[in-house]
């Protein structure tokens, strides 16, 4: 089927529409970490109750991302994009009124739900509204505002959090989400990516296998990893995950077609993401704490002298975005890894109980260079990798595996932390830090690897032909049924 004619524009309207909402549901990862002091003593709960602030959102988010993209291809992606706005708006006000702490767990599960079923579709929707010879540099801007909002939580959610109140860190989401429901309506058109019926078992084997994978992530660190619920999360989890592998290669229409993974640019991508933001999040993660807690900078203050890290990609990733548009992906990609992998290594060789700014800006620059760097490409290569009408699935495969690694990253190096030292003294928490940087950057730098094994240019071209892995410099443009607005 034909690609309906663009409207004049329409590639700059899904660009800013798709680039706000995958911002909002981003942000929303780490906004809380720096606001959980404040929750605690508006709103009473234990420790755990305070983690599962946390848990909560990256629990339904990373669980329902292969369905939310799944109920797009079907039911129509702008159909569904705009229900995911509407949730994840409405759970925003509702965390924000929250009158307890259970409550607060339940409106930031909602908001899960809500941002699982839009995050997938903002890229297959700017992808059908960008033509192919732009799609570099549109998905680099996208890429860098989706790792803005990654890597600036912990800054927004302190900031809001010191200068005004932490309701402030939900009630941000709600005009955001209200202003995008109708410039989504009118400037978005809808497609469709398939006319298979819901692919049931692989929906619940799916869910069933990332909740219980997820779970024992999110848990392990404070409930030990030895724990009944750790063990048998992790055990259901992987059982179910390995059921939905088979049913993905047996079934006539499963909700992911193993036979994607046959393409060396769909598998390696996704290994490079999933190593890409185990290592990430792990690192930010400690790093924020240990500008606070060892160096007494507060939450606002940290956040600014983080931002030529997490500020980079604003600068670097379009221009990246544009390279890759000419040179391929994969070098670039690869690039970013490795500068980032060592710009982790150079902080985990230069940190001390009193380091200076200035001894560590150096891997922070190199660090943001190389985020910036694989976060422009990344984008094109997923959806370049799978035929047209799968790319709504690709995508939630790659935002799932993303936040899998984030939430095993977490975990990794919190127990890494807590086995080499920890909170007691400045000393002891660089102690702790050293090492699980040491994890993070050779993470990384594997993330790097398995990048160089996506095919060359040359190789993406000749794999053009094939089925299974149409690539952005030789695919036509996305076969989307167009529905009437």
């Amino acid at each position: 089927m034909s690609q309906p004619t663009p409207r004049r524009g329409a590639a700059a309207w899904a660009l800013v529409i798709t680039s706000v909402a995958g911002f909002m549901a981003a942000l929303d990862n780490l906004v809380v970490t720096t606001a959980l002091p404040s929750i605690r003593e508006d709103l009473g709960g234990a420790l755990d109750d305070l983690e599962w602030t946390v848990s909560a959102y990256t629990l339904t988010f990373a669980v329902l991302l292969m369905l939310g993209a799944a109920l797009g291809d079907r039911f129509g992606r702008r159909r569904m994009f705009l229900a995911g706005i509407a949730v994840f708006t409405g759970a925003s006000a509702a965390a924000a009124m929250s009158p307890g702490i259970d409550s607060l767990i339940a409106a930031r599960a909602v908001q899960g739900v809500g941002a699982a079923v839009m995050m997938p579709l903002t890229l297959t929707l700017l992808t059908a509204a960008v033509p192919v010879a732009k799609r570099g540099m549109m998905f680099g801007i996208w890429g860098a505002v989706n790792g803005l909002a990654v890597a600036t939580g912990p800054l927004i959610g302190g900031s809001l959090t010191e200068h005004i109140s932490w309701h402030w860190i939900f009630w941000l989401n709600v005009p955001v989400g209200v202003a995008l429901l109708p410039l989504a309506r009118l400037r978005l058109d809808e497609s469709h990516g398939t006319d298979a019926p819901l692919d049931v078992p692989g929906t619940l084997l799916a869910s069933g296998g990332l909740f219980g994978i997820v779970y024992g992530l999110v848990r392990g660190p404070a409930d030990g990893w030895t724990s009944t619920l750790v063990l048998t999360g992790l055990f259901v989890g992987g059982a179910l995950l390995a059921g939905f592998v088979l049913h993905g290669i047996r079934a006539k229409n499963p909700m992911l077609p193993m036979r994607l993974f046959r393409s060396r640019a769909f598998t390696g991508i996704n290994a490079a993401s999933l190593l890409m933001f185990l290592g990430m999040f792990g690192s930010v993660f400690l790093l924020s704490q240990y500008m606070q807690g060892v160096l007494g900078y507060s939450p606002t203050k940290a956040g600014l002298r983080m931002l030529p890290w997490t500020g980079m990609p604003m600068l670097v990733a379009p221009i990246a975005g544009v390279l890759s548009d000419r040179i391929g992906g994969r070098p670039v990609v690869a690039t970013g890894l490795f500068l980032q992998a060592a710009g982790l290594g150079y902080l985990a060789y230069v940190l001390t109980a009193d380091a200076s700014y200035a001894v560590q800006l150096p891997g922070l620059i190199v660090s943001g260079v190389g985020m910036a760097l694989y976060f422009s490409p990344a984008a094109a290569l997923v959806m370049s990798s799978v035929r047209p009408v799968e790319q709504g699935i690709a995508s939630g495969a790659n935002n799932a595996l993303r936040e899998v690694g984030g939430a095993l990253g977490i975990a990794v190096m919190s127990s890494i932390f807590a086995a080499q030292g920890g909170y007691e003294s400045a000393q002891a928490f660089v102690d702790g830090l050293k090492p699980a940087l040491v994890t993070g950057s050779a993470v990384v730098a594997l993330a790097g690897a398995a990048a160089l094994l996506m095919p060359s240019r040359r190789g993406e071209a000749r794999a053009a032909g094939a089925p299974e892995a149409q690539t952005a410099e030789a695919m036509p443009e996305p076969a989307v049924e167009a529905a009437p607005r």
